[in-house]
């Protein structure tokens, strides 16, 4: 017997489907997991009216199963419910988009949901107990928690805050630190930090470039790097600095943006590079001059806009 191939005008309308970044961002969440419409805002990072829009697409198209729940719609692709003709275009778009770096800031933008979703479950069952952490955010504020954390610094470290910026990390920890220096190469920059940390006397704010420091050799015990190596010409340049200023055994943080395809981003925030692959980042600290690298990828924040960022720590070598 043999099968009937679908008619042209199936196909064509089939093809059309999935002939659209955002439907196939949208079917490559839906295919392993059920999900509403504000969660897949929330993780697109696109508004409802276009989430809901590509959605009625591939509904129509027969792409997506759909059901109720009070009032919301949860939608999910059966693969096994796909006729065959279509199952086969599906499969090949999928192998086709595999390595995308927008999906894989949509993955990690789905796991915080995810994991978000059991902690509402538990909140829930949890009674009384799950209003704690509002309760006691009311009551105390959030700023606390991270000067607890600050505190955990040793008092006699010297940290050099590099692309420091309106001063922000410096004001934090300053006050648990013997020094802060602050690096950054924007004069207006440097102005505004001047002005935060008037009240510190420990805050030493000197104007360079990350790939020249204006500091000495061997002359600190960590040094932050937080959203600068994006910015900069020659990152490997300033991570070989950071490691020349660290006594051995100091500590480097990084924190960057992952790989992203949003050059209009890029081009808005004018950043030079499109975030760093962990593994590319790991090598690029080992050659400057550190050990025991460790890169972790950061969950998104529920109102970030911007693309997903990684923390590496890292300890300077015997020099």
């Amino acid at each position: 017997m043999i099968n009937s191939a679908p008619a042209p005008g199936s196909l064509v309308s089939r093809m059309e489907c999935l002939a659209d970044e955002t439907r196939l961002r949208l079917l490559r969440l839906l295919e392993r997991n059920e999900l509403g419409v504000a969660e897949l805002c929330e993780i697109l990072q696109l508004p409802q009216s276009t989430v809901s829009r590509h959605l009625k697409v591939l509904a129509d198209g027969q792409w997506l199963n759909s059901r109720a729940v009070g009032t919301n719609h949860l939608y999910r692709m059966l693969l096994d419910e796909v006729d065959p003709a279509a199952r086969r275009l599906w499969l090949l778009a999928r192998e086709q988009t595999e390595g995308w770096a927008t999906l894989a800031q949509d993955e990690l933008r789905l796991r915080r949901r995810l994991r978000d979703r059991e902690t509402d479950s538990q909140a829930f069952f949890a009674g009384a107990a799950g209003e704690w952490d509002k309760l006691r955010g009311q009551l105390y504020g959030q700023a606390f928690s991270r000067a607890a954390m600050a505190a955990l610094v040793p008092g006699d470290w010297v940290v050099a805050d590099l692309g420091c910026g309106t001063g922000a990390a410096a004001a934090e920890l300053a006050p648990f630190v013997r020094q802060v220096i602050g690096v950054d190469n924007s004069a207006a920059m440097l102005k505004a930090a001047r002005r935060r940390t008037a009240g510190l006397k420990n805050v030493d704010l000197r104007r360079g470039d990350l790939e020249a420091l204006p500091i000495e050799d061997a002359s600190c015990d960590a040094a932050l790097l937080l959203l600068a190596l994006t910015y900069l010409p020659a990152p490997a340049l300033a991570l070989r600095e950071s490691a020349r200023i660290l006594k051995p055994g100091g500590r480097l943080v990084v924190v960057d943006l992952l790989p992203h395809d949003r050059d209009d981003f890029r081009r808005q925030m004018g950043q030079r590079v499109a975030g760093f692959e962990p593994g590319r980042l790991k090598g690029m600290v080992e050659e400057a001059g550190f050990g025991s690298v460790a890169v972790h990828t950061l969950p998104p924040e529920p109102q970030a806009k911007a693309p997903a960022l990684f923390l590496a720590v890292a300890g300077r070598t015997d020099l």
